[in-house]
């Protein structure tokens, strides 16, 4: 029991880690990853130190190369969909976050669709979702999708059997026409084992910052992990399909999940860099008449730091 609690706590303190050093991918470069990375961090080896040095280094390796596919969409009008599904706490956000961090939110944008509202429950299962597809150009990333049908609203019950299998029926030839019209459709399932659920579950509830991410629904995915595990296996069996099959995404390990599927991702697409003309910043004009006004005091953010 006492090697379990062990285990448990090593895997919590390992989340709250991965936290901070998600805290320094947003403020890092290329050439400050040594010094940042080298700092002293509880129970961490010099090996721990490098893994860490090395994710720095390939994360934003594979981020520059996203800056190029980014252009490449954007210039050959490309259009993509990324649908990234994934029992909850299995990182999905993670990656999303690593995807978008860089890039143009006018290119590259994400939809995460809450709960339908009793006019859309009304309307055509997929109606939604389509005004979020992307036109010439964009890429979209769906943080959950039309698969909700699949899983959570199958094992909570919030669909008919009838709906249920309608979807199924449907969903099939509703990719192939995605795929028809243009868009490049590509399906990611995260997957993360049992006992990796529970520790970021717990993560999430001792850290204050974090216990927004946990709801309802995610603490009564815990009692029905099988469920969802049989929700999942007929998914992926009856949705894999040549236009557009599924890709799954070991992620017990968060970072190197994160890796695996930006390269991954990286590969789908024929890119190339897209030569820009030089840019020159002009000079600033200035004119003899030109005041600048004060700014009244009484509108200006105190400096308190």
């Amino acid at each position: 029991m006492q090697a379990i609690d062990d285990e448990l706590m090593r895997r919590i303190r390992k989340d709250l880690i991965d936290s901070y050093d998600e805290e320094l991918e947003m403020a890092l470069e290329d050439r400050s990853v040594d010094e940042l990375t080298g700092a002293e961090v509880p129970g961490h080896t010099e090996q721990d130190k490098e893994n860490r040095r090395q994710y720095f280094r390939e994360l934003f390796r594979l981020q520059g190369e996203l800056v190029k596919l980014q252009d490449w969409v954007k210039n050959t009008g490309h259009k993509v969909v990324i649908l990234f599904e994934g029992r909850d706490a299995a990182g999905k956000g993670g990656v999303i976050k690593r995807i978008t961090q860089r890039l143009n939110p006018r290119v590259c944008r994400v939809a995460a669709l809450p709960a339908p509202n009793d006019r859309e429950r009304t309307q055509w299962y997929f109606q939604r979702y389509v005004s979020h597809l992307p036109a010439a150009g964009e890429m979209v990333l769906f943080d959950r999708s039309w698969y909700n049908r699949a899983g959570v609203e199958r094992v909570m019950g919030f669909c008919t059997d009838e709906q249920y299998e309608e979807f199924f029926r449907t969903v099939p030839e509703f990719e192939k026409m995605l795929v028809s019209s243009g868009i490049q459709l590509i399906k990611y399932w995260f997957s993360i084992s049992d006992e990796e659920q529970q520790s970021r579950f717990l993560g999430r509830i001792h850290d204050p910052l974090k216990q927004w991410k946990l709801s309802p629904m995610d603490l009564e995915s815990r009692s029905r992990w099988e469920d969802y595990t049989k929700a999942k296996e007929i998914m992926l069996e009856r949705t894999h399909i040549a236009q557009a099959p599924w890709w799954v995404v070991q992620a017990d390990d968060k970072k190197k999940a994160r890796l695996n599927c930006i390269h991954h991702l990286l590969e789908q697409m024929p890119y190339g860099e897209i030569e820009h003309p030089a840019i020159v910043l002009p000079e600033r004009v200035r004119h003899e008449d030109y005041v600048r006004h004060a700014v009244p005091q009484e509108i200006l953010v105190p400096e308190i730091y």
